[in-house]
C-alpha cells in the first residue's frame, strides 16, 4: 500500500475512532484491510450525515449532497487519483477497488438524509422503514461488500437482505435512544400512527413523556419490533468468517443492550443518553469472538428446519 493510500486510511480511522466508539469497537476485531475498508465506508457516510446534521441551510445542504454524490460517481469510476487532497475519497476509491461494493449503497444513503433535510416524517412504518433502508440497510449491504460471505455457507443467497435487516434494527435502536435529542432538532421518525396509538403525537421536548400518554407501553411496542428485525437478521451471523461474524455479533450485541436498557428503564431515553459500559462491551466482544452468538443462530435455524 502506497503512503498516501495509508495515511488516507489513517485518518478514516481516526474519524471513525473519534466520532463512532460503538462502530470502531466492533471493527477492531476485523483483519487490518477489512477494518481499513470499514473506517473508509464510515468516514464517507459521517461526512455524508454532518452536511444533512449540520447548521446550514436546507438549499446549501442538498448543494453539498448533490458535490457529494458528485464525489461517490468519480470513485465509482475509479477516477480518484491517489495524491487527491480529500483522504475520504483516496481511502474509499482503494477500498472499492479491494472488495465488490455495493457504492449505489452510499446513494441511498444520501437520498435518505436528503428526506431528513426536507423534513420529512413518517405516517406508517413501512414509510419509516423505506428510509431506514436507506440510511441503515444500505450500509448494512456495503458492509456485507467487505466481510464477504464464508464458502458454502448455507443460505448465502439472503445474506444481503440479512444485511439490510440488521441494519434496520440499528437504526430503529437509534431513533429509540435518540427520542430527545431529534425533537429538540426538529425532527419526529416514529411513526405517526403508533405515537398516536400511545397518545405521544404532543412530541418529546421535555424530561417527562406527553401529559396522559402511554409512553412506555410506545417504547415496549418499538423494542419488540427492533427485536424482531434483530431476530432476522442475525440469520447472517454463521455465513460469515469467525472475525467478520464477531465484528457484526459485537456492533449487534451493543445495540441490543441498549435495547435491553431502554426496556428497563423507557424514561431514560427522555432524561438523556442511554450508554452501555466498558466492561460491557468488552464482554460484547468476546462472546462474539468465542462466536457464541453464531452457534445460538445455526441452532435455532435447524431447529426451524427441523
Amino acid at each position: 500500500m502506497s503512503p498516501p493510500v495509508q495515511a488516507a486510511y489513517s485518518y478514516c480511522e481516526a474519524v471513525t475512532g473519534q466520532q463512532a466508539r460503538n462502530f470502531a469497537y466492533g471493527i477492531r476485531l476485523l483483519p487490518n484491510e477489512k477494518r481499513q475498508a470499514m473506517s473508509a465506508l464510515y468516514a464517507f457516510s459521517r461526512r455524508v450525515d454532518d452536511i444533512g446534521d449540520g447548521e446550514l441551510d436546507p438549499e446549501t445542504k442538498r448543494n453539498r449532497l448533490e458535490s457529494t454524490r458528485e464525489l461517490l460517481e468519480r470513485i465509482r469510476k475509479d477516477a480518484v487519483d491517489e495524491d487527491d487532497t480529500d483522504p475520504v475519497a483516496v481511502a474509499l476509491a482503494d477500498a472499492a477497488r479491494r472488495f465488490p461494493l455495493p457504492l449505489d449503497g452510499l446513494d441511498e444513503l444520501i437520498d435518505g438524509v436528503l428526506m431528513d433535510v426536507r423534513g420529512a416524517t413518517y405516517e406508517t412504518w413501512d414509510d419509516l422503514r423505506a428510509y431506514c433502508r436507506c440510511v441503515a440497510g444500505a450500509i448494512g449491504r456495503l458492509s456485507l461488500g467487505v466481510f464477504g460471505t464464508s464458502p458454502g455457507a448455507p443460505g448465502a443467497e439472503r445474506a444481503a437482505e440479512y444485511a439490510d435487516t440488521l441494519g434496520l434494527a440499528l437504526q430503529l435502536t437509534n431513533i429509540l435512544r435518540d427520542l430527545r435529542e431529534d425533537a429538540g432538532n426538529g425532527r419526529t421518525y416514529l411513526p405517526a400512527d403508533d405515537l398516536a396509538k400511545f397518545g405521544c403525537s404532543a412530541g418529546f421536548h421535555r424530561a417527562a413523556p406527553p401529559a396522559g400518554s402511554d409512553f412506555a407501553g410506545l417504547v415496549y411496542f418499538e423494542v419488540r419490533r427492533a427485536r424482531a428485525l434483530f431476530a432476522e437478521g442475525y440469520r447472517l451471523l454463521p455465513m460469515l468468517d469467525r472475525r467478520s461474524g464477531a465484528c457484526v455479533a459485537a456492533m449487534a450485541g451493543i445495540y441490543r443492550r441498549l435495547l435491553d436498557r431502554i426496556e428497563r428503564d423507557p424514561g431514560a431515553v427522555l432524561r438523556g443518553r442511554v450508554s452501555l459500559p466498558g466492561h460491557e462491551k468488552a464482554y460484547v466482544a468476546v462472546r462474539g469472538l468465542s462466536g457464541m452468538d453464531a452457534r445460538h443462530v445455526s441452532r435455532l435455524t435447524a431447529r426451524g428446519r427441523g
